[in-house]
């Protein structure tokens, strides 16, 4: 017997529109004006299965901040997702060979950065978010993106470039912004060649048409 767990009251749920199927399934989800633990229809939902397409705009420089889109892709393209990566404006750093191997990490603005390795001196201190001065200190981006490119090998994880390498080679399909391209004075030479091409952004878009957007 399959339960189904109604959302608690008060709660909304947003409209998402109609939703695909797996093919044969003509089973609807269950209403909200139903009574509590009252299914409107047939248990046996099969689960939602979206787009098999994913696109990823890269809009960032950061080096934390260029990792999820590919950490995301590459899981992806683990999954069989076709996978689309757009990089535009400060995103551009990540496919400029000129820069892409010199990313940077910073506290400033970062109310999230945590030191783990505090927490050897006294528990709890891992947990503390660092102080904003900080970043503010001579070296201390030095330090900081020193201290992540070091936990990221300690987890196996590609450098950016190599991760760029990675997933070409998994079928990923990359672009560098037209606008961002010609606004930043980069030229052919300079992008990494797992990159295929520069296009506009609405070519991205009819690209993305079906995809599940993500935007970084």
């Amino acid at each position: 017997m399959t339960t189904i767990t109604m959302p608690p009251e008060g709660f909304l749920m947003p409209d998402f529109g109609d939703r695909h199927r797996a093919a044969g399934s003509t089973s609807r989800a269950p209403s909200l004006d139903a009574a509590p633990g009252e299914a409107s229809a047939p248990a046996g939902d099969a689960a939602y299965r979206g787009p098999r397409k994913m696109a990823f705009i890269c809009s960032k420089g950061n080096l934390d901040m260029a990792y999820p889109a590919l950490i995301m892709g590459n899981a992806a393209l683990g999954e069989g997702v076709e996978v689309h990566i757009f990089f535009t404006f400060w995103g551009m750093d990540m496919i400029n060979t000129r820069t892409n191997d010199r990313l940077k990490f910073t506290l400033a603005g970062n109310t999230a950065m945590h030191m783990p390795d505090l927490g050897r001196v006294r528990p709890g201190l891992e947990h503390l978010s660092m102080p904003q001065a900080m970043g503010n200190l001579p070296g201390m981006t030095q330090f900081a993106t020193r201290m992540m490119k070091k936990q990221l090998e300690e987890l196996e994880i590609p450098t950016v470039p190599d991760f760029l390498d990675l997933l070409a080679a998994s079928g990923a399909h990359l672009y560098a912004c037209r606008l961002s391209y010609d606004m930043m004075k980069v030229i052919e030479a300079d992008l990494h060649p797992a990159v295929e091409g520069v296009i506009s952004a609405s070519d991205f878009i009819e690209i993305a048409d079906g995809a599940q957007v993500i935007f970084v």
